[in-house]
């Protein structure tokens, strides 16, 4: 009961004082901007602070090539170039419990799943005023912004990088290594798929999480360039003063990205040249990508675990998967490592077509969502329409998956999360289901926010019931018993599914999602999942 009580103090702290940081954050941005109306440089017009460098962290500056190029460019036998991201597992630390591990996820998830659902509300207000709009022909307030800047080199090939653990953090989220600016020097950004904006703690930072390493700075970069007021990019970011969102046409956009009670960035709207890893016939080099829009943050709050911002992989545009889409096309992949992995062995994503994986025997798919009037942009929702445990169906109506009128309900797919949620009363009939088929073992009751748990202790080989899930389409996803159950102690497993309100999202989280290839296919609408060792990938 004491760590119960504890968590929700916690949660209530976060979210009293990350509120209050929000209004001084949004008027202190404002009295600087106030102060430098004309400022319109490519740096921020903020004052500068001094800040210690980082002696543990490795700024690493990759080549450029030979020939003075930076775009991306097919091959000269037109075969097509691949970039490879990889995601490597952190030493976890050996005093670290797993139960202060999950107790860490769970609080940073709840969190999320709160702002997930603030997401689900605007996006239900943003079409009412839509509609008011039209009917009494009022003009937006906002024009209709720019597409992402494209690129005319007419690539279209694949980026592989590595995806790294948070275990070592208390994080379940993945981390992956990215080179900025120019001369290109290396961050570490949390993997998001459940939202658009990249951005980046930058110098001057007023308010910043701490992070492994030195914040970025502008001005030790050639190619950063700030977006003006005047910029139709600006409409895709929402400002810190909604209403007043630029004081003078000169001036750099400002940003407001909010994540939950307890996670948001502000700064400065601006371009960058992003350095990736460029693979093309098993053959790697580095190449640089310019105009990438990203925000420079002054002011950031949250559990981000280290992590010096965050890359955004949601379906809008702002995101690193949209702005790169006539580079690699409209889809890209990632394979989870599964947590008690080798440290050497590293998670992958993969941006562009995967042919290995499009030919695997196991690979299946179903249909993303798309269309839905008051659906997120950002998200990418899949059709349940039932749930399997021990081979049986559950009772569970099928209207309970479905995505209502007003934009509540729904299942999502995301990479941020860390376990899976499922809203009421779904969550208790699965619950109780693992309950009646789970025989042998001592139940454990009281167990601190998993449920239910139980106590193996000196049996070898532990027998727990299957778990699946079937789609509207027919789709099965069928889970390894080590993706919904977790070992907290050598002798105590938990389900690692947990529940949210009634009518709120439901979500797979990474978890469920270890060593699955999972295929984000946005031009076919489509998810795809194939069992794999991805430490092989």
């Amino acid at each position: 009961m004491l760590v119960r009580v504890s968590l929700g103090l916690v949660v209530l702290f976060l979210s009293i004082s990350y509120a209050a940081f929000e209004a001084t954050a949004r008027i202190h941005y404002d009295r600087i901007k106030t102060e430098n109306p004309n400022s319109n440089s490519n740096i921020s017009s903020l004052a500068g602070i001094e800040f210690p460098d980082h002696m543990s962290f490795n700024a690493v500056s990759s080549s450029t090539s030979t020939n003075g190029c930076s775009c991306l460019n097919d091959d000269d036998d037109g075969s097509k170039k691949i970039v490879k991201l990889h995601l490597n597992q952190r030493q976890i630390d050996s005093k670290t419990e797993p139960k202060s591990s999950v107790l860490e996820s769970t609080m940073r998830d709840s969190i999320r799943i709160q702002a997930l659902h603030t997401r689900v509300i605007e996006k239900k207000n943003q079409n009412a005023i839509s509609r008011l709009n039209k009917q009494s022909s009022l003009k937006p307030a906002v024009e209709k912004a720019a597409a992402p800047e494209s690129y005319t080199d007419g690539f279209s090939g694949q980026l592989v990088a590595t995806l790294e653990s948070g275990v070592s953090l208390g994080s379940g989220e993945y981390f992956i290594d990215v080179f900025i600016g120019t001369p290109p020097k290396h961050f570490s950004l949390i993997l998001d798929t459940g939202s658009d904006l990249n951005w980046i703690q930058c110098v001057p930072c007023y308010d910043c999480f701490e992070q492994t390493g030195p914040y970025y700075d502008p001005n030790e970069s050639s190619s950063y360039r700030n977006i003006s007021c005047q910029d139709p990019r600006c409409n895709l970011v929402s400002p810190p003063d909604p209403s007043l969102p630029c004081k003078t046409e000169n001036q750099t956009c400002p940003y407001y990205y909010w994540y939950g009670d307890s996670s948001n960035t502000t700064g400065d709207f601006a371009v960058e040249t992003f350095t990736v890893n460029l693979t093309s016939n098993g053959n790697s080099e580095f190449k640089p990508v310019e105009n990438v829009m990203f925000g420079c943050g002054h002011w950031n709050r949250g559990l981000f675990h280290g992590a010096a911002g965050l890359l955004g992989l949601g379906r809008g545009p702002l995101s690193f998967a949209s702005q790169l889409q006539s580079l690699y096309g409209h889809s890209f992949s990632y394979c989870l490592v599964d947590r008690n992995s080798d440290t050497n062995v590293s998670s992958k994503l993969i941006l562009g077509e995967d042919k290995a994986l499009l030919n695997h025997p196991n690979l299946n798919f179903t249909s993303l969502l798309t269309g839905k009037e008051n659906s997120v942009d950002t998200f990418y929702y899949v059709q349940i329409k039932s749930i399997l445990v021990g081979g049986d169906i559950l009772p569970i109506p099928e209207e309970t998956w479905r995505l209502s009128t007003d934009g509540t309900g729904g299942t999502i797919v995301d990479s941020g999360t860390t376990l899976s949620y499922f809203a009421d009363p779904t969550y208790k009939i699965i619950k109780e289901a693992f309950v009646n088929k789970t025989k042998g073992y001592p139940l454990l009751k009281d167990f601190p926010i998993l449920n239910p748990c139980y106590n193996v202790s000196g049996i070898e080989n532990v027998e727990l019931p299957d778990f699946g899930i079937e789609f509207l389409d027919g789709a099965v996803w069928n889970f390894p018993v080590e993706n919904y159950f977790i070992w907290l102690e050598d002798d105590v497993v938990c389900l690692a599914i947990l529940g949210t309100p009634r009518s709120a999202l439901s979500i797979i989280g990474n978890y469920q999602q270890q060593n699955f290839h999972i295929l984000y296919d946005t031009k076919k609408s489509r998810l795809g999942y194939a069992p794999m060792k991805c430490a092989d990938v």
